[in-house]
Order: C-alpha cells, then structure tokens, then sequence
C-alpha cells in the first residue's frame, strides 16, 4: 500500500508540474509579454488560449487564395500576408499578434531591422521552439535551425565551400549542367505544337544536379531521390505548423506524424548510402580526401574532436539536408519568377540578352563575364524584391533587449515580413508593384538596399548568397542566348507560399530557339 500511494503521489506531483508549465508558457508568459508590450503603445489582435491568432490567419490566407488571379499582377502582399494588410491598418506597422503560443512583434522599421539582424544581437537571438519542432525532421540541426556558439562553429564550417576560389571551381558544373538542360528544354518544346514548356521543372532539376554535383559529388539521379523526398517534407511541415500550439501533441501517434518520420527515415537512409560510399574510399584508400565539396568538409570534421562542439553523422545529415533544400530550392524559384518576368516584359529581356551577347559573344559566361552582367543584376534584384522565395524572416530575442525605442523582452520573436516592406510604396515607390529593374542602379539603389532582405541581413544572412547569384547569372545567361521565351496563354498567376513562394501551377511559356543548342 505504502509503494502504491508513492506512485500516485509522484505521478500527482508529476501532473501538477505538467499542468504549472503548460499555464506558465501558455497562459501566463503570453500575458505577461502582452502587457510589456502594451505598455510601450503597441498592440495588437486578442489572441485565444492555446490558439492565438492562428485560426483567423488561417481563414484569412484561404479566402484570399482561394482563386487564381485574374492577371499576372505583382501586388501579391494582399495575397500571401491578408493578415498584415489587415492588422497594420488597424494598430500600425507595429503590431503583436500570437502564433499559437508564440508572441510575434511585427516589425518593419529598417534601422530596427538592422540592429537586431546586426551582429550585436546574433547571440541572443535565433529559432524560437516553435520553429525547432516545426523543421526537426524536415532540415533538424542544421545551420539554418542552429543557434548561439553551435550556429557560429557551423558557418564557420560550412562558409569556405560557397566562397572565393572554390566557387570559380565550381562554374564549369553549372555551365555544363545548363547546356544539358538546353538540350531537353529545346526536345521538350519541340514535342508541342506551339513549343510550350513547363519551365519551373526543368529548373528545379538544373539546380538539382548542380548543387548535386558540386557539392555532394552526387549524380542527379541519386539527388533526385533525396529531393522528392524533402520537396514532400517540405509540404507536410508547412501543413504541421498550424498544429503545433497544441500541447504535447507530438507524443500522440498519427497517421499525418507518422508520415513525416517515415520521409526523414527514408532521406537519412539515402544520405548515408553517400556518405558510406565517401567513407569506405578513405579507409580503402581509394581517394586521399572525403571530397572537396561541402559533404566532404562536413566528414573532415566529424574526426576533429574538440570540447567545446563537434559533428555527429546526424548533424551532418541535418546540414546536407539544409543545403540540398536551400542549394536547389530557392535557387529554382529565383530562376522560376525570373524567367516569368522577362516572358511578360519582353523589352526587358531583349536588354539583357543585348548584354549577355555584348559580354560573352557566342560563348558559356566565364568568370571574368559574371561582374559585367549588371543589367542580369538588377533584374534578379528585382525578381528576389517582387518574389521573395522566403517572405517571411521571424526570430526570438532570448533575452531582454533595447532596440530603437522599444524593450524587447525575453521569450518574444520579432517577425519581419520581407515581402511587405518589398512591395512597401513609401519606401520604392507608387511603382513598386511593377517590374522595374532601372531602380536598382546607382545611388538610389545604394539607399534602398537598406530594405532589400531576400538573403537576411547580418552575420545570420545567407552562406549560399554569392553561390545563388553565381548560378542565377550563368544560367540566365545561357537561357537567354539560347532561346526566347513568352508567357502562355495556360499561365495561371497564383503565388502560394509553402515555406517558400511558389508558382502554384508552375509557369508556362513559349519556347524560341534562337540557335542550335
């Protein structure tokens, strides 16, 4: 009898403690920081218990979506952030609404930004848990979802692999990747009466291979596998994240969870087959290295063992995953509005193929090309400030904090919606839903990059930048000199967001080939 009641009074313990900190972080945290906030004069819509202001987010987005648009319109901030348009009208470009249980200050004040993506507050700031769960079996510990002393030995890591010579090195994959897609875009195009092709899936399995290639030392074949994989990962954790407010819902089976962890199990499975194959040729003696891309750097340090951090073979798995997604992902869409754009604004893209064959003749781009094609500059500047691929850019203080005029307190995520201040007319203009490249030259383009964050901004912005704008320039280019192209009377003009903003038909045009390929 007596070990009977110490069970039940250990378990009545044990639910009690549950039951104070599900009060704590659900109740009475949120209210607390709802009040500092308050204080300060900023506010924002009443938030429900567990729910916050998920529910009237998610009605929002799916009337707004619910039908195609009726043109190809570049004001899409109505579109994908309704609940900005709506909230900021209402209580000011500064506002708190609550993501489940997560407070989120929206914040749009460019010397704000700056300071709280600066340097200054890199260690104190990062993923919140809400976003950690979300991603753990989508990209897990990778640098993307790393925080503190742990994010700062990644990059540390893995920023040699997308800078200086190693990315010269890497050119002619991407020239000879692009010259075989030519080829099966021009058979493709041929195939149809009008020459009409799906663009956005001949470009995602261009940036596929390339970073496949040169990073991984991976055929497509192999990459393709992994990539469907996590292009259907993707999807169900953008789906899962309006779920996560619930209380201990991951210790609950479902069929939805279930699915999600047999996609990780089956990415993991293919990421070791690699990673065997890179280890099993050192100790036979095969190769003298684990590789010279960033899979290889990654297996040089899981033999470095320091005190303070080190990697694992799940780490390393986490951080290929990071950098398949990122590598292919938001490459495939800048190309992927790109090319929409220049099929709808044909003076546009006669100037940039003007350029292309001013610079490079007849031939490939070559390195000492890519820094002359300014105009292919500002029109991919101005793809990456219409169309974002990450709209949204949320962090946690994890500390109290001063920035500008505000206190930050602990446990609070500043959300900066970079596809509002993209598209915000006080800043670019009564034009700034119309494609024009001519505002990113000069002076005026030198003062508005202080609200241009397609990459982040700060020691947190993207590793992968310089390696992303290499890409874009040499398969443009090539693109360009190769064919041209219209929008088709098919396209649907539907933005969606899905962790990244997509095409939700993809993008159809009309092929020309200008020269045998």
């Amino acid at each position: 009898m007596a070990m009977a009641a110490a069970i039940l009074s250990a378990l009545a313990i044990l639910i009690l403690a549950v039951a104070c900190s599900i009060l704590s972080t659900y109740y009475l945290t949120p209210r607390r920081l709802r009040r500092v906030m308050e204080k300060q004069g900023v506010h924002g819509p009443i938030p429900r218990f567990l729910l916050g202001n998920l529910p009237d987010i998610t009605a929002l987005i799916s009337k707004s979506t619910a039908a195609d648009m009726p043109a190809v319109d570049h004001d899409i901030v109505g579109r994908l952030l309704p609940h900005y348009l709506l909230w900021s009208k209402i209580y000011g470009k500064r506002f708190v609404f609550w993501y489940g249980s997560e407070p989120r200050l929206c914040l749009t004040d460019a010397d704000m930004i700056k300071e709280f993506l600066s340097s200054k507050c890199v260690q104190i700031s990062g993923k919140s848990w809400l976003q950690l769960q979300g991603s753990k079996h989508f990209i897990g510990q990778g640098l993307l979802m790393s925080n503190g002393n742990k994010w700062l030995h990644q990059r540390h890591t893995v920023a040699p692999a997308f800078a200086g010579e190693k990315l010269k090195s890497q050119m002619g994959y991407m020239v000879e990747c692009t010259k075989k897609t030519i080829t099966a875009l021009s058979a493709a195009a041929a195939d149809t009466v009008d020459c009409e092709v799906e663009i956005s899936e001949h470009l995602t399995r261009l940036t596929c291979d390339i970073i496949s290639r040169t990073e991984f030392d991976s055929s497509y074949e192999k990459g393709k596998q992994i990539f469907h994989l996590l292009t259907r990962l993707q999807r169900l954790t953008a789906q899962s994240s309006r779920y996560l407010w619930i209380p201990a819902s991951r210790f609950f089976p479902s069929k939805f969870r279930r699915e999600i962890k047999s996609l990780k199990k089956q990415v993991d499975e293919l990421l070791m087959e690699i990673i065997d194959g890179r280890r099993e040729g050192m100790e036979i003696g095969r190769s003298l290295s684990y590789g010279r891309g960033l899979l290889g750097m990654l297996l040089a340090e899981t033999t470095q063992k320091k005190a303070a951090f080190s990697y694992n073979l799940q780490l390393v798995m986490d951080e290929c995953k990071t950098f398949f997604f990122a590598g292919h992902e938001t490459s495939a869409l800048l190309l992927t509005w790109t090319i929409m754009l220049l099929a709808t604004n044909p003076g546009w893209q006669e100037k940039a193929r003007a350029e292309v064959k001013l610079v490079c003749g007849g031939d490939p781009p070559a390195v000492d090309h890519l820094h002359k094609l300014n105009l292919l500059q500002m029109i991919i500047n101005e793809s990456l400030r219409l169309y974002p691929p990450a709209s949204l850019l949320p962090r946690m203080a994890f500390k109290d904090t001063k920035l500008g005029d505000l206190e930050i307190p602990k446990g609070l995520s500043i959300w900066i919606p970079v596809l509002a201040i993209h598209h915000d007319e006080e800043i670019w203009g009564s034009d700034a839903h119309i494609f024009n490249p001519d505002r990113f030259l000069g002076r005026r383009s030198f003062a508005m990059s202080r609200h241009f964050l397609p990459f982040a901004s700060g020691p947190r912005n993207c590793v992968g930048q310089a390696y992303a704008m290499m890409e874009a320039k040499v398969i443009l280019a090539m693109l360009l000199a190769s064919f041209s192209f219209t929008i088709s009377k098919n396209y649907k003009h539907a933005p969606v967001n899905v962790l990244t903003l997509k095409p939700k038909y993809g993008v159809q045009v009309y092929l020309n080939p200008l020269r045998n390929c």
